[in-house]
């Protein structure tokens, strides 16, 4: 036990905090208002969550899965630009795409409105979908989180081999049944996982659902920690939660674990992409264009021009503190990330011992975990401390110090590295794997100490992997809304926390300049991620054909 994997499991308890005090809020009396919520909403927080999954399942399944095998298998005009430009949507949250939508096809939106002007209609006299709805945020949610399933299913298309195409036509399977009966069920682990971490984001998701007055998990626990008033009870509504995102790891590491079985040879090659010609084309443009329209590029021109509308309003010093919030929360975290997923993963690859192993695995649990969940499990340990070192203070000193951490930025920033330092970790442990233990035994063979060896031979190497490592939790801390909105200090916005106030107040154009701002930004991960993919395609691989 030396100390470098001891400070590894020490670590990894301190964040894993919030897990913790989830859980253990089951074994506390919750009063009278547990039996209120169990009376009166607790059914509708269930059954709303679970039409949820089951709606967003179906949508990022349709929107995901076809336009990937049609880039990867088929070869039109314009499908490599399909290849990047389907995962743009990444760039939007998901509350950002519900507002902007609202404010297009609600009753007093230009859709609407133009419609009854051309018809000369009154507002009840036509039917029209109502957005504010549950099957309005499905929709939403559906064509944000739906990236991640064509991910990985594209990356499940790409690396299968064409050998075993070559085998199904032979056997007399056209393009088309050789999608559903061999491609399909060989992609089917990694679509699981891209669909379960839909999910997870949909359990996740506060703002699309709070603004369409949809009462889930995520709002009930806000409602009644603010509402109610009662930590506890809103602990244990964030326990029950915990445990549906705990079923949802547990389906991705199972469909993980089958991943091992569909191995499609060491000698293989890609199959070569058939050519689509004719009315099918249109058909392929209508599969690919349908998301990218809908999830990216109508979001876009419209918070422009509202953004252009209310251009004057927006630059004033206001906005510029939210933006300044908004940059240094994100900066520190992003930082720190880095620096603690440089320690957990080079302090795993100088003592892979299991214990190590899984003080990293607590540690990945945080991005399993909703906003609303990690806000909880940080305030109550904090808050507790604070009124702890308050009341020694008052008794020894005659001193009330108030609230030392639980009404700072700390607070926000230890949970926001609860829930996102799981990214740095990947980021940067795959930049480590790359690097080949002989450089280790190399600088060893020299006199260099492990430190040393870090600073001068793995950091140069794996440059790109850092600065990845360091924008993603960035980008990612710009967009959190929940962790915020339940801990910041009075009086302090960011830019999602002014996004949203403007939004709930109705005032859908001036909240496009902020939105605008984290979407612009969200760009940048986005199409970096897009280029890795790009290079990663270009590397051949064991055994493929020239």
């Amino acid at each position: 036990m030396r100390p470098w994997p001891l400070s590894l499991i020490a670590l990894s308890l301190i964040l894993a905090t919030p897990i913790f005090v989830v859980l253990s809020s089951v074994f506390f009396p919750a009063g009278d208002i547990w039996t209120h919520l169990f009376e009166t909403v607790l059914a509708r927080y269930i059954s709303n969550s679970f039409a949820l999954m089951i709606g967003v399942s179906i949508g990022v399944l349709a929107l995901g899965v076809l336009p990937a095998w049609l880039v990867t298998a088929y070869r039109f005009p314009g499908s490599k630009v399909f290849e990047w430009a389907l995962l743009l949507p990444l760039a939007i949250p998901a509350y950002i795409i519900a507002y902007t939508y609202t404010g297009m096809l609600d009753v007093a939106g230009p859709l609407q409105s133009n419609l009854r002007d051309a018809f000369g209609w009154s507002y009840g006299e036509y039917w029209f979908p109502e957005i504010r709805s549950l099957g309005g945020a499905i929709a939403m949610l559906s064509l944000v989180f739906y990236p991640y399933v064509y991910l990985l299913a594209r990356a499940a298309f790409a690396g299968q081999s064409g050998s075993v195409m070559e085998a199904a036509r032979s056997l007399g399977c056209s393009q088309r049944s050789a999608f559903f009966r061999v491609a399909l069920p060989l992609a089917r682990p990694a679509i699981v996982v891209g669909l379960s971490i839909c999910l997870m984001e949909t359990l996740a998701d506060y703002g699309t659902v709070q603004y369409f007055g949809i009462s889930t998990f995520t709002t009930g626990i806000y409602r009644t920690w603010n509402g109610l008033g009662s930590t506890v009870a809103a602990a244990q509504l964030a326990a029950l939660l915990l445990g549906f995102v705990f079923i949802l790891v547990s389906i991705e590491s199972w469909s993980r674990k089958q991943a091992q079985f569909f191995n499609t040879g060491s000698h293989s090659w890609p199959s070569p992409a058939v050519p689509i010609v004719g009315g099918r084309l249109f058909i392929a443009y209508l599969v690919c264009g349908i998301p990218v329209s809908l999830g990216f590029v109508v979001p876009l021109i419209q918070l422009s021009i509202w953004a252009s509308i209310t251009s004057d309003s927006i630059m004033t010093a206001d906005f510029a503190g939210y933006l300044f919030n908004s940059l240094t929360l994100a900066a520190i975290t992003s930082a720190a990330a880095l620096i603690l997923a440089l320690f957990i993963a080079y302090g795993r690859r100088l003592y892979p011992t299991q214990l190590s192993s899984a003080a990293a695995r607590v540690l990945s649990l945080g991005y399993a975990l909703p906003g609303t969940v990690v806000a909880i499990g940080v305030l109550v340990p904090f808050a507790w401390l604070d009124n702890r070192v308050s009341a020694f203070m008052v008794a020894r000193f005659d001193f009330n110090t108030g609230l030392l951490l639980s009404g700072t930025a700390f607070i926000l920033v230890f949970a926001y590295l609860v829930r996102f330092l799981p990214i740095a970790m990947n980021t940067v442990d795959a930049g480590l794997t790359k690097i080949r233990p002989s450089m280790d035994e190399a600088g060893r063979s020299m006199g260099l100490g492990p430190m040393t060896i870090l600073r001068r031979v793995h950091m140069p190497i794996m440059r790109g992997s850092l600065a990845t490592a360091l924008l993603l939790v960035f980008v990612d801390v710009l967009k959190e809304l929940p962790a915020t909105l339940l801990l910041r200090p009075f009086n302090f916005n960011t830019l999602a926390i002014r996004t949203y106030e403007l939004a709930n107040e109705e005032r859908l154009a001036d909240a496009a300049g902020p939105a605008l701002t984290i979407v612009l930004a969200s760009l940048i991960p986005v199409i970096l991620l897009s280029r890795s993919l790009e290079r990663a395609k270009d590397v051949p691989s064991v055994g493929e054909k020239p």
